[in-house]
């Protein structure tokens, strides 16, 4: 099974190969509170590392979202433009996208588990 990474900027990130599932963090949904609208890219849009792919809209406020690693969206979770609030409700298992990772080295530059939840109590 591979290990979920994360960014600062709340994303996490699960690599399979030359493939990686991108979403939030249960910490980030949390903080904007009942999402409301999710707007994503298109299959074969591509984005450089911590480039904006995204927005997350919810009753709180609106945030971009962005890449934890560059690559080429080849899978958009369809599921979430009817129904955004399924991060609410596990943003672990409601991913937002899935690329082909173009830089397999950035990976190594993203926070582990234990890092990330280090960074949100330090926040």
């Amino acid at each position: 099974m591979s290990e979920r990474y994360y960014t600062k900027k709340h994303e996490w990130v699960l690599v399979d190969g030359k493939e990686a599932t991108i979403g939030i963090s249960d910490y980030a949904q949390d903080q904007l509170g009942d999402i409301v609208f999710i707007e994503l890219p298109d299959v074969d849009d591509e984005f450089e590392k911590e480039e904006d792919f995204g927005v997350v809209e919810s009753v709180k406020a609106a945030s971009d979202l962005y890449m934890p690693i560059s690559g080429k969206v080849i899978e958009v979770n369809e599921d979430l433009e009817d129904a955004p609030e399924l991060v609410n409700e596990d943003a672990l298992s409601n991913w937002m996208i899935k690329v082909e990772v173009t830089s397999p080295d950035e990976v190594e530059e993203l926070l582990t588990e234990a890092e990330y939840k280090d960074f949100i109590e330090e926040e």
